[in-house]
């Protein structure tokens, strides 16, 4: 693949059929829908264009971009830092490996939240950059977000924004430690806005981490991956949600129990040759909302995982 290569212009997207969204759940847990083309990926995070193309950024060497006009074929389309991120090394020790981007589109820019850590330390940071395109090489630095170190007790890593229903912005972040926190944003730069953080949902130091926050109906629903990833076909991730009528919480999940007390609420695990489904995302899209994820074959190789949300008589999620 070229490092250059440019997320191509916005064309017709093939037309994604509407359907009613189903209310029960399949007896079992989905298989991944069909992709094709450049679907290795690592920590997936995808937006629809104005246009109605899709662009997936994920985990990689100054963050690896893909593109489709489908949700279904997928093509490799460069870097988003082709010249590197040099403003990262700090964190990486060096490393161009830059991880688990959240992109977005707002006021007619794409904005991409990043994390820069190495594995199993919390001396992390998340950085934000902005483009007017999303193409590879169109991305400027807007800075540090908010960084960790070994003297706090959370992980500056796995961001993820939310702009709530009255305009407020939310960056949601966080890997072990004492679980996901959550930072007011300012609008008009996507930086910190204050000192405030809180604590969202976590597992009293047990493995919480990949949390992605997505409004539908009356709920905030905040998602998060639990247990191990990156241990190949051992992985034993998997995907969880609760919810709360605010972006703030408290979150609980379907049996009532706060996720800051360790709840959660079971939507996606391994299964047959499906190992350790995480790390997910959520679109709005024209037929359902969508389930954006990686998960491990049996031979160890991380894919791109996409299933359709349905919502049961309750109001919770399920994959289908």
């Amino acid at each position: 693949m070229h490092a250059q290569a440019a997320v191509q212009p916005p064309v017709a997207a093939v037309p994604l059929a509407a359907a009613a969204t189903p209310t029960t759940p399949p007896g079992a847990y989905p298989n991944p829908g069909p992709v094709s083309g450049a679907t290795g990926t690592h920590d997936p995070a995808m937006v629809k264009t104005p246009g109605g193309t899709y662009i997936v950024a994920q985990t990689g060497n100054n963050i690896a971009l893909t593109t489709s006009t489908d949700r279904t074929a997928f093509r490799a389309a460069g870097a988003a830092f082709p010249n590197g991120a040099p403003w990262t090394t700090t964190y990486t020790g060096g490393s161009a490996n830059l991880w688990a981007p959240d992109i977005s589109y707002h006021n007619g820019q794409y904005y991409l939240y990043y994390s820069a850590s190495t594995f199993g330390s919390n001396r992390s940071a998340i950085f934000l950059a902005t483009s007017p395109t999303g193409a590879s090489g169109s991305w400027t630095n807007r800075g540090l977000v908010i960084a960790s170190s070994s003297s706090n007790n959370y992980n500056a890593i796995d961001p993820n924004l939310i702009v709530d229903d009255s305009g407020r912005w939310w960056l949601n972040f966080g890997s072990f430690w004492s679980g996901i926190q959550q930072i007011a944003l300012n609008p008009s730069t996507g930086l910190r806005a204050d000192n405030s953080i809180r604590l969202i949902a976590g597992r009293n130091g047990g493995a919480i981490e990949a949390p992605h926050m997505f409004k539908h109906g009356s709920y905030y629903y905040l998602w998060v991956s639990f247990d191990r990833c990156c241990q190949g076909a051992a992985s034993t991730y998997r995907i969880m949600v609760g919810r709360s009528t605010s972006p703030n919480g408290p979150f609980v999940d379907r049996s009532g129990k706060a996720m800051a007390s360790g709840g959660g609420t079971q939507v996606l695990a391994g299964h047959g040759s499906i190992h350790g489904p995480g790390h997910q995302a959520v679109i709005a899209d024209n037929d359902a909302d969508v389930l954006v994820y990686h998960y491990y074959a049996d031979n160890g190789a991380s894919r791109l995982g996409i299933n359709l949300l349905g919502y049961d008589s309750a109001g919770w999620p399920f994959a289908y």
